[in-house]
């Protein structure tokens, strides 16, 4: 429901502009969409505005990480990793220090002429387990492998961050919920003693140097739609901007050093402005179903199992700038919280605030539409899940009890509760 829902259906069902907006809005959303989608290319390049890729980078453009807007998909039978898996890196004891060659995330692709810093591979074990009434279910471990390393393995083991691209839609609208209201739904010491403890995270803005509110990321790394386009830009494709100017070659990396070259920033404000107002935009698809009978029955246990203490159904947005973000009710199932989910979830690498078993509560607004909109049904933070049950089925930590309580309901409620969250 909300003002900024569109009816979007199928495989564009994410790749809607928010109804209501002006003239200048529709027409940024169109310039960024363009760019979105566009494969940009090394230096020097035609047209020379597309060009500055790398050196080192995962992806030659967003929508490759992104498809269609949404959830990127990982290896689906091992092997390769593909270019929508990234692996941030650290080292240190809570691994948020970057390497000193490899910095903090692992390029699989280079420019002609120069080596990728790794290749990446990714094979499963498998664990099994069973419902409480003895259904069994398997669930899917997964292990990195690196060779090929351009510059030497790395002097000291790296934490391993696997992150998979999230689904774009309903940004601007999380961008304009007060810090206020996030920040209310906090409860770091849990004294409400209801064993979910939700913190906030602090990161620092690039542009003031001051802490903020982080809300976008896997961990809530980023604290605003500008800098997550412009961090994304700068680590993924090697594209610089007047707000993150550096590549990504570490100084120990003399052959990148020497690849640089071409404009300085390779994305100029204009281009950056238009490709941050296209994520600011994309609507969220309607719900033609939320009214079914079985729907609401599995909504009802979505609160009884207690999923709604952090996926938080509602949000209100704040004043913004353009009328259809402002001061609308908003329905993201996120609290946009840190949130510990267990040992098994664990990456062991730090974020700002954020801990190795903390993660921000993914948004599950349009989580229906993945296998429409993506192609797959892989879920979680590195896309171990291969269907929405495992995903509840890897919850630990502060997700236990929700977890237990779906473990061991029966088929038809299982059933109900999934058939809610495909409604979304």
């Amino acid at each position: 429901g909300g003002a900024a829902t569109t009816d979007a259906d199928g495989r564009d069902a994410f790749r809607e502009i928010i109804p209501g907006l002006d003239g200048e809005a529709r027409r940024a959303f169109s310039i960024g969409e363009a760019l979105f989608d566009v494969d940009w290319v090394p230096e020097p390049g035609v047209p020379d505005d597309r060009d500055g890729l790398g050196p080192l980078y995962n992806a030659t453009a967003c929508g490759a990480c992104h498809p269609g807007g949404g959830r990127g998909a990982p290896p689906i039978d091992g092997g390769q990793a593909p270019v929508s898996l990234l692996i941030r890196v650290g080292v240190g004891p809570d691994g948020t220090t970057p390497d000193e060659v490899y910095g903090d995330q692992i390029q699989t692709r280079a420019v002609p002429g120069l080596a990728p810093e790794a290749r990446v591979r990714v094979e499963f074990e498998v664990f099994d387990g069973a419902y409480g009434d003895g259904t069994p279910y398997s669930l899917l471990v997964p292990r990195y492998l690196f060779d090929e390393w351009s510059d030497g393995e790395p002097a000291v083991p790296l934490s391993l961050s696997p992150r998979i691209a999230s689904p774009l839609i309903g940004l601007g609208l999380l961008e304009a919920v007060p810090e206020a209201e996030i920040v209310a739904g906090a409860d770091p010491d849990d004294l409400d003693g209801d064993g979910i403890s939700g913190r906030v995270n602090r990161v620092r803005d690039v542009e003031t140097g001051l802490l903020v509110l982080g809300r976008f990321g896997w961990k809530a790394n980023q604290p605003s739609l500008r800098q997550q386009t412009a961090a994304a830009l700068a680590a993924d494709l090697g594209i610089t901007s007047s707000l993150l100017p550096d590549e990504s070659c570490t100084q120990r990396q003399v052959a990148c050093l020497d690849a640089i070259g071409g404009d300085d920033p390779e994305i100029n404000d204009r281009s950056l402005d238009a490709l941050v107002d296209f994520g600011r935009y994309l609507g969220v698809p309607r719900r033609p179903r939320a009214g079914d009978a079985e729907v609401r029955a599995g909504e009802d246990l979505f609160h009884r199992f207690g999923c709604a203490a952090c996926h938080q159904p509602m949000m209100m947005t704040g004043v913004a700038a353009e009328a259809p973000l402002s001061e609308q009710p908003i329905w993201p199932y996120t609290d946009l919280l840190l949130h510990d989910m267990g040992p098994g979830l664990a990456d062991g690498r730090g974020d700002g605030l954020a801990n190795g078993s903390e993660w921000r509560t993914p948004p599950l607004w349009g989580i229906g539409r993945t296998l429409a909109v993506s192609g797959h049904t892989r879920f979680l933070h590195d896309g171990r899940a291969r269907s929405l049950a495992e995903a509840v089925l890897w919850h630990d930590g502060e997700g236990q009890f929700a977890r237990e309580a779906f473990r061991t309901a029966d088929a038809a409620d299982r059933a109900r509760l999934i058939g809610f969250l495909e409604s979304l």
